[in-house]
């Protein structure tokens, strides 16, 4: 693979990255609670790690033709967002003076990252739809390494975003209490309208 290769691909993946969605959402929501930026994003990154490696061992392809599992891992996703906005919207994250993080909230903020990019199928499909455009079956790696390598040139570019975003929002919204609920309640509503959203796209089919 050569270098033009690889600029190219970052082009367009960082204008996926810089796009706001539910990454941004998920990240803003952990840069209001402070010190769980940094488990949340790696949530994240794991996420997409592991639709990455799906799209390199083959598997995607035998998923996206097979429309009852990609129903499923849809309808899945869903009510995980459902659940998510819905808990922002109702119990907002507002910083306190000498708040803690409770124990285990960076295992928590881990787990509910991978669930949200991991569970979403416009993640899986997207990698399924770029990465096999990048690569080339005369090069001297195998198909399986270039869509590996490629993968992990996204997820450099995700981590420094969304830790840029994350760090931002810490720092805009700590001292602030009222706009961080309003942030929070707006990351709630995105999450409940992409799930909307994905429900609806099943019920027409």
């Amino acid at each position: 693979m050569t270098p033009a290769i690889f600029a190219a691909f970052w082009a367009v993946s960082m204008l996926f990255v810089i796009t706001p969605g539910l990454d941004w959402a998920y990240i803003i929501s952990a840069g209001i609670r402070g010190r769980v930026v940094v488990p949340a994003v790696a949530g994240l990154l794991l996420g997409h790690l592991m639709a990455i490696a799906i799209v390199a061992a083959g598997v995607g392809a035998l998923v996206a033709g097979n429309p009852l599992a990609l129903t499923a891992l849809t309808l899945i996703g869903a009510a995980y967002l459902l659940w998510i906005g819905f808990n922002m919207l109702l119990y907002p994250s507002a910083p306190n003076a000498g708040e803690g993080q409770p124990s285990g909230s960076w295992l928590r903020w881990a787990g509910k990252g991978i669930c949200i990019s991991g569970l979403n199928p416009k993640v899986f499909l997207l990698f399924l739809a770029l990465l096999p455009q990048f690569t080339d079956a005369n090069a001297a790696w195998s198909i399986p390494m270039q869509i590996l390598a490629l993968g992990l040139l996204h997820l450099v570019s995700c981590g420094l975003v969304y830790l840029l975003v994350g760090w931002g929002s810490q720092s805009l919204l700590q001292t602030r209490p009222q706009a961080a609920r309003i942030v929070s309640r707006i990351s709630g509503a995105a999450m409940l309208f992409i799930a909307i959203g994905l429900l609806a796209g099943q019920a027409f089919k």
